[in-house]
C-alpha cells in the first residue's frame, strides 16, 4: 500500500500538469478559431493519428529499428571506450577530444556525407545514431570508474583477484549507476536523431513522414510524429530504469558496502 501511494505521489503531479496544459491548449485553439494548419488542437492530433495509424506505425517501425540498433551499438561501444579512457591515459588524451568534438558537430552538416557513404538505406541512420549516442555513455563510464573508492580494489586484490577481474566484477559494478545515467542521457535523443537524419535523406521513417506533412501543410500529422517520438523515448527510458532496478535494486551498491 505504501509503495502504491509513493508511486501515485510521483505520477500524479506531472499527470495533472500535462492534463491541464492539454485542456488549456484545446480551449485556446477552439476559442480562438485557429486553423489546424497553424496550430492543431490535441483532439485534432488524436483524430489524425487514428486516421493514419497503419501508415504512421509503418514509418515509426523504421525509425524505431534505426534508433534501437544504433543505440545498442552506442551502449557497447560507449562502455568499452569508457573503460579504455579510464585504463589508459594515452587513449584518454587521444580519443576524448575527438568524442567531445563529435558532439559539437551539427547533424545537418554531416548527414549529407552519410548519404554519400551509405545512400538512403537505414544503415546510414544507424551509424549516425551510434556516433551521436556514444559520447555520454563513454564519458559517464570513465567518470564512474574514476569515482570508485580505492578500497574496493584494495580489498579485491588482497583477496587474490587480478586487476582485470577487479575492473569488470567490482569497479564496473560500483560505477553501474553512473553508467546507467549516461545511457539514459543518450536514450533521450536517439529517436529524435534518427528522425532528423531521415528528414535529411531517407526512403521511409518518421523523418519522411514529417517531410511529407510539412510539404502538404498538414500540421496535425507533424504533431502526430512528435507524439510517437515522445512516447517511444518515454518507453525506452522506462525500460532502462526497469533494467537498472532489476540489475542493481533500489539501494546503492548495498551488497558491496557490506
Amino acid at each position: 500500500m505504501k509503495q502504491l501511494k509513493s508511486w501515485l505521489a510521483r505520477i500524479a503531479p506531472p499527470a495533472i500538469t500535462i492534463g491541464g496544459l492539454l485542456v488549456i491548449w484545446e480551449i485556446a485553439v477552439q476559442a480562438g478559431h485557429i486553423s489546424e494548419r497553424v496550430l492543431a488542437s490535441p483532439t485534432q492530433i488524436v483524430a489524425s493519428m487514428v486516421d493514419t495509424w497503419p501508415d504512421l506505425m509503418t514509418a515509426a517501425a523504421i525509425t524505431t529499428y534505426e534508433g534501437l540498433t544504433g543505440f545498442s551499438i552506442a551502449i557497447i561501444a560507449g562502455v568499452l571506450i569508457g573503460i579504455g579512457l579510464y585504463v589508459s591515459k594515452t587513449m584518454y588524451r587521444a580519443f576524448y577530444p575527438l568524442l567531445a568534438a563529435a558532439q559539437t558537430i551539427p547533424l545537418i552538416t554531416v548527414a549529407p556525407l552519410f548519404m554519400i557513404w551509405f545512400g538512403f538505406e537505414p544503415l546510414g541512420k544507424i551509424v549516425i545514431v551510434a556516433v551521436f549516442g556514444v559520447f555520454p555513455i563513454a564519458v559517464q563510464t570513465a567518470r564512474g570508474l574514476t569515482a570508485v573508492p580505492g578500497f574496493y580494489e584494495d580489498v579485491a586484490l588482497t583477496c587474490g583477484a587480478t586487476r582485470i577481474w577487479t575492473l569488470f566484477h567490482v569497479k564496473l559494478r560500483v560505477a553501474a549507476r553512473q553508467i546507467f545515467g549516461g545511457i539514459r542521457i543518450s536514450a533521450a535523443y536517439i529517436f529524435g536523431t534518427a528522425a532528423t537524419a531521415e528528414y535529411l535523406g531517407a526512403m521511409n521513417g518518421l523523418g519522411i513522414w514529417l517531410q511529407a506533412a510539412f510539404n502538404s501543410f498538414r500540421t496535425p500529422l507533424i504533431f502526430s510524429a512528435t507524439v510517437v517520438v515522445i512516447a517511444e523515448t518515454a518507453i525506452l527510458l522506462g525500460l532502462i530504469s526497469l533494467v537498472e532496478w532489476i540489475t542493481l535494486g533500489n539501494g546503492k551498491d548495498e551488497d558491496l558496502d557490506q
